[in-house]
């Protein structure tokens, strides 16, 4: 008898309280069932179950087999279904959650390859600013940006999010460029409205400082804030992947190239099963070769 089929038997009897259930679970007859419990315990040399005719108890030990069983077959399971996912190709609908500014600027330009590379994976991508939780909410694969909590969530390395400062010409015409960051504090400077704090931070080579701002217009969201530098109503900090094709077209102007920005690190991060499927591994790796 196959040692595996019998510990399935065995665990299934303690699971449904019977020897014959567990041979209806697993299709065969009874006696069958019982010479696989017979053959586990002369195996190990110790009783696993008392049995009446009409109730049955585990015994100390077959108690402890049990646990130890059902974590062998699991065991089991996962190595079959992890060979078998490796010889699949990626296929199914993959739930996706990425910040709204990088969503819509950078994953939207990519998934065109994605998708063509992998027909048969459709994927559903919901944009938020806000932290969401993955099981909870039904969602794969994140993208993060920011330092991460500790948590149990497995987390690759994308390259770190870039800011840049700028302004539309027409804005600087009228007001005039800032040279230094102190210049910025006379300036309309358009910020978030969920921003803890007024001030904006740079760097030079003697370490990281603060600037002070202020501006009459702040909005909750990145699109908006580059919209409204475009029709010239301040100078505004944001991703450089928001605004480098307008300073390419020459509609922004990049301020205070003498000084850097922090960069803020960006993961892609998904949930610790012990084996991924195809469609979530593709889609990893798909990021980490475009944005790693």
């Amino acid at each position: 008898m196959d040692l595996l089929d019998s510990m399935q038997v065995y665990v299934l009897a303690v699971e449904k309280g019977s020897l014959s259930a567990a041979a209806s679970a697993c299709d065969i007859s009874a006696t069958m069932a019982g010479n696989h419990l017979r053959m586990l315990e002369k195996r190990l040399g110790m009783r696993l179950l008392n049995r009446t005719t009409r109730r049955q108890n585990l015994t100390a030990f077959g108690e402890d087999y049990y646990i130890r069983c059902k974590e062998i077959l699991r065991l089991v399971a996962e190595t079959d279904a992890q060979a078998q996912n490796l010889q699949l190709a990626p296929a199914g609908k993959l739930r996706i959650t990425a910040p709204v500014s990088f969503g819509t600027e950078a994953l939207m330009s990519v998934l065109p390859d994605y998708l063509g590379r992998y027909p048969d994976v459709s994927v559903d991508i919901a944009l938020h600013d806000r932290v969401v939780d993955l099981v909870e909410e039904g969602f794969e694969v994140a993208i993060r940006i920011g330092p991460l909590p500790d948590s149990a969530l497995i987390a690759r390395p994308l390259a770190p999010y870039r800011l840049m400062i700028c302004a539309s010409p027409a804005y600087l015409a009228r007001r005039g460029t800032p040279d230094k960051p102190d210049d910025l504090t006379g300036h309309e400077c358009l910020s978030f409205s969920l921003a803890t704090l007024n001030s904006w931070q740079l760097l030079d080579e003697d370490g990281a400082f603060r600037v002070p701002i202020s501006g009459r217009l702040q909005v909750n969201n990145g699109q908006a804030l580059r919209m409204a530098a475009l029709h010239g109503l301040g100078i505004v900090l944001q991703p450089a992947i928001l605004l480098e094709a307008d300073v390419r077209a020459g509609r922004l102007i990049k301020l205070l190239p003498a000084y850097a920005l922090p960069s803020r690190p960006m993961h892609v991060v998904y949930l610790p099963d012990r084996y991924r499927s195809p469609k979530l591994r593709s889609f990893v790796d798909f990021l980490v070769e475009r944005f790693g």
